[in-house]
């Protein structure tokens, strides 16, 4: 029974990870090659216990990807596998609740030791990095990453629209709700993060889930 799902849209990376993981995981290791299908995938097999996700990948916007499992799958460990390695992206990506941030300049045979880890409930850096989430820790970071865990699905969603400046009736026809509807999930939303109004709480999210570009 697989209990773990690599997500990245190299299919060779793919393979290659699945070769080194599977004796640490000793089960089936599922694929996916969309931020979609690993939300279906998900869906169909609750029991999974550990993500693999890629910060670049069809479906995925920097960190958007990490928030939403956060928020949908919040018994799932999540580890970022990604080339960027730029401490800034790193910090944030613990603060959301990341279990580990592996460099895929990473060798594949310390991926099983970062797998034991963080199977054994601990969180897992390279050594290279294992100061990165101590250092100069945010704390408006992580006190905002832990008021986006408190948002529903649909909420999550509403915000990402704001985030892109869509107004309340751009933002129904995309989730085909009404507009009313719309409008109690953006009160909630700002009530739920603390903002006086979505102009602050959209400034907030892309502030939390953009990541540069150079280094992916």
């Amino acid at each position: 029974m697989a209990r773990a799902i690599i997500a990245d849209d190299h299919p060779l990376f793919r393979a290659a990870m699945k070769q080194a993981l599977s004796e640490s995981l000793e089960s089936d290791i599922i694929e996916a090659s969309s931020f979609s299908q690993l939300e279906q995938q998900l869906q169909q097999f609750p029991q999974i216990e550990l993500v693999f996700l890629d910060l670049s990948m069809p479906g995925n916007r920097g960190l958007t990807g990490l928030s939403v499992l956060r928020s949908q799958f919040p018994d799932i460990l999540v580890v970022i596998v990604s080339a960027n390695e730029d401490t800034r992206v790193i910090r944030q990506a613990m603060a959301l609740g990341a279990s580990g941030y592996i460099p895929k300049s990473v060798p594949l045979p310390e991926w099983q030791t970062a797998v034991t880890t963080v199977l054994s409930g601990d969180n897992w850096l390279p050594e290279s990095m294992r100061t990165v989430s101590l250092t100069e820790p945010d704390v408006e970071m992580s006190d905002f990453a832990n008021k986006l865990e408190q948002l529903t699905p649909q909420q999550f969603k509403v915000l990402q629209c704001i985030a892109d400046g869509l107004l309340n009736k751009q933002i129904a026809y995309e989730l085909g709700v009404q507009e009313t509807t719309i409008k109690q999930h953006a009160s909630a939303i700002l009530r739920k993060l603390k903002c006086v109004n979505r102009t602050q709480a959209g400034i907030l999210f892309r502030q939390m889930l953009d990541t540069p570009d150079t280094l992916e």
